[in-house]
């Protein structure tokens, strides 16, 4: 009977083990393929990708992550990103604006009356711990 226990345990275990690398991976996709609507590669090298940014007012992209990047705003625009964690933010650029993102996984949605069009740069190269 311990023995049944014991390799149910373990199946169990694996199951839930699966099913949770299987949830991280759909927060982790890529945005180019969560979102062909909103991102179109414009370069790509072993060190930097750089990604065209056109989003329409109420369009939605679903979770994606990126590196470490940096956005500059091309249009003013007003977004709201969800976090996996449930929580959300707001947005609000300008055209000129360049702003800083780490690493992070997220979902958006173009809250605002006009289209937000930016040149969004990800970083492929970790962060220097020197």
């Amino acid at each position: 009977m311990m023995k049944k226990w014991k390799q149910c345990f373990i199946v169990l275990s694996f199951a839930a083990f699966c099913l949770s690398a299987v949830a991280g991976g759909a927060l982790a996709q890529d945005p180019l393929e969560v979102g062909p609507h909103v991102y179109k590669l414009i370069y790509e090298n072993e060190r930097v990708r750089v990604l065209d940014l056109h989003f329409n007012p109420g369009e939605k992209i679903e979770m994606h992550a990126h590196p470490d990047h940096f956005v500059y705003l091309l249009t003013s625009g007003k977004l709201v990103l969800s976090y996996p964690d449930g929580s959300t933010k707001e947005f609000v650029g300008e055209p000129g604006q360049v702003v800083w993102i780490g690493a992070e996984s997220h979902a958006a949605e173009n809250v605002g009356g006009t289209e937000v069009k930016a040149v969004v740069v990800e970083l492929k190269e970790p962060a220097h711990t020197d």
